[in-house]
């Protein structure tokens, strides 16, 4: 039997705030080429998760431990969407090919993902080009995500 217990979340959290990324995951698919892949993920509210998005498959989040917003862009930067898990919403699937980006409210937050295998890693073609900011400005794309509403650009654009 797989679980995600308290102690379990606990060590994830962990990891996550002690990473340069400030996140880590914990797969419970058992390789890489899995045809279904399925994680926890913890996320730090200083997290940058830059707008990308999966060509080959949906990706589903389900808030494990506190609150994210979920934001989808249209090509061109303007945001079609935002959801905050674990708030106004408990479960959101983003389709394939959708721009979206995602960040923890609350510190120690985790969310969990299934999505379609294999694992493909995100390449800097599934990054939005209007979405690169400099690592000095990412405090300000935080704060951003944290507010933007539908219709809203992102900024610089």
């Amino acid at each position: 039997m797989k679980a995600l217990d308290s102690a379990a979340l606990a060590t994830l959290v962990g990891a996550a705030q002690q990473s340069p990324r400030r996140r880590a995951n914990r797969n419970l698919h058992d390789q890489l080429g899995d045809p279904v892949q399925r994680l926890a993920i913890a996320m730090e509210p200083d997290t940058v998760v830059q707008v990308h998005r999966h060509p080959q498959t949906f990706e589903l989040l389900f808030p494990l431990h506190g609150r994210f917003v979920v934001l989808h862009f249209d090509a061109v930067g303007a945001v079609t969407d935002r959801r905050v898990l674990g708030e106004d919403c408990a479960l959101i699937e983003t389709p394939a090919g959708c721009w979206h980006a995602v960040l923890s409210l609350d510190p120690g937050g985790v969310i969990f993902e299934v999505k379609q295998g294999p694992y493909v890693p995100v390449t800097a073609a599934a990054t939005a080009p209007w979405s690169v900011v400099a690592p000095e400005a990412t405090g300000g794309l935080l704060d951003w995500y944290a507010r933007a509403q539908p219709g809203e650009r992102f900024p610089g654009i």
